[in-house]
Parts: structure tokens; sequence; C-alpha cells
């Protein structure tokens, strides 16, 4: 069977639509995240098919400009009208500031997702790359993922109070890499942590999100240097370093 017809790719496009959601409750999962429910008949609707979708949430400033940021939607209870947001606080931007001072009540349109890119789950095992913006997508890919299938995490945090909980699962092992004060050196860092590893044997999904200069160097490492196929290999850019901008898919 070709790896086309067996690693399908099903993708759905949904039209553009905003939400209004209001803040029901805001928790601290660690020093550098909030998870913020929203809540409102809006989201009785609310779809999203993969675990990498991205929501568009927009920021008002006190000047009247809009500031977009795009976001994983980490949990969501069509009946109740709920949906959870983890907001990775990396940097001093209109997100983080908003999330800091986010309370019930507070209000925020939401957008999306206007599509899902659906991977079958019909790989022989998983490894899961990021930082902490990746985090939201890789626990709920983690949620999403048949019973059983070996997983494979690899993320860098500042400390170990950064680390979050992940639902229990067998097959899942756990690699926390800490920068421990080195700031620039997140693919460094990956990349030692990923070539200490050993493949396992059958056919694997590699997937990287962080800042958008890091995920192209781990996605190159894991290819080029562990020599995992490239189209296996799927990386992200959540972020880039000195530049507001939504994700980007990397690509050669």
């Amino acid at each position: 069977m070709s790896e086309t017809a067996r690693h399908a790719v099903t993708r759905v496009r949904r039209e553009t639509r905003r939400r209004v959601g209001t803040v029901s409750s805001v928790e601290r999962l660690s020093p550098s995240m909030l998870r913020i429910w929203f809540e409102g008949a809006d989201f009785h609707d609310f779809e999203s098919a993969a675990p990498d979708d991205h929501v568009k949430l927009f920021f008002v400033g006190a000047g009247g400009e809009t500031a977009m940021r795009d976001y994983t939607p980490r949990l969501f209870d069509t009946a109740a009208g709920r949906l959870a947001i983890d907001f990775a606080l990396h940097e001093a931007g209109p997100a983080t500031r908003w999330a800091l001072d986010a309370k019930p009540g507070d209000t925020l349109q939401i957008g999306g997702p206007r599509g899902s890119a659906v991977l079958a789950d019909d790989f022989d095992w998983y490894m899961l790359v990021g930082d902490e913006t990746a985090l939201p997508a890789i626990g709920r890919r983690l949620e999403e993922l048949r019973a059983d299938v070996p997983v494979t995490v690899v993320a860098i945090v500042d400390g170990p109070a950064d680390r979050v909980a992940f639902a229990e699962r067998a097959g899942l092992d756990t690699i926390w890499v800490e920068r421990d004060g080195k700031a620039g050196e997140d693919a460094a860092l990956l990349n030692d942590a990923l070539s200490a590893l050993t493949l396992p044997a059958g056919e694997g999904y590699v997937w990287i999100a962080a800042e958008s200069q890091v995920a192209r160097a781990v996605r190159a490492h894991v290819i080029d240097t562990l020599g995992h196929p490239r189209g296996w290999t799927k990386a992200a850019g959540y972020w880039s370093a000195g530049e507001a901008g939504a994700h980007q898919r990397i690509e050669d």
C-alpha cells in the first residue's frame, strides 16, 4: 500500500466566522501557561477536527487598533457552549497582556478554525516536538490518538516549573528539555535531545512546532541527520522572534 493511501490527510474547509466568547474561568497551569475558558451561544456549533488546528483571536488595544494571533483550540464542549485556549506567556505582546489581565466576564472575538488537516491515525509511532507554544496541540493530540500507540514527546521549557501535565496513556515517553538560562539555543538543545534517541522501528510521524527558525532547524535535523522520511515529518512556526504573525507551515 502506498504512503499516500495508508497515511491519508483529509482536508476540511469551513466558512470563515467570528464568535464572541465570554471568559468563564482562568487557570494557571504553570508559570508560563494560562488556560482560559470561554463560553457563549456562538460555540454551540464550534468544530475543530485536528489537534493542530488554530483559531484567530482578536485583541483590541487602547487606541482601537486590533492585533490578531493564532491559538490552538485546546478543549471544547459544544453542548455546553465552551472553548478552552491555553496561552503560552512567552512574550510581552498584546495576547500575553490580555491573558494576564483576563477575568470572568471579559469578552473576546474568536475566528475559525477555517479548516483542518486530519491525519489518519495509522502510523506505528508518533514523535511530538516543540516549545511552550506547542504544548496545547501536543496535549490535545495525546488525548485524541488511538490507545496504546507509542508516542514520544520532546518539549523544551525554561525549567521544571514550566512542565505541564499530559493525560496518562500507555506507550507515552515524555522528555523535558530545560533551557536553564540558555536563551536562543532551542534548536541546538532540541536537536541534542533528539540525537540521543533511537527512532522506533516501523513507520512514524514526527510533528514539530516552535519558533519559526527553530522549527525549521529541527525539521532539517530529523530529516537529514536522523534519516526520517520527509513526507512524514511536519513542522510549523508557531511564532517568529521579533515579529507578529500567524502560524507558518515549514516546507522546503
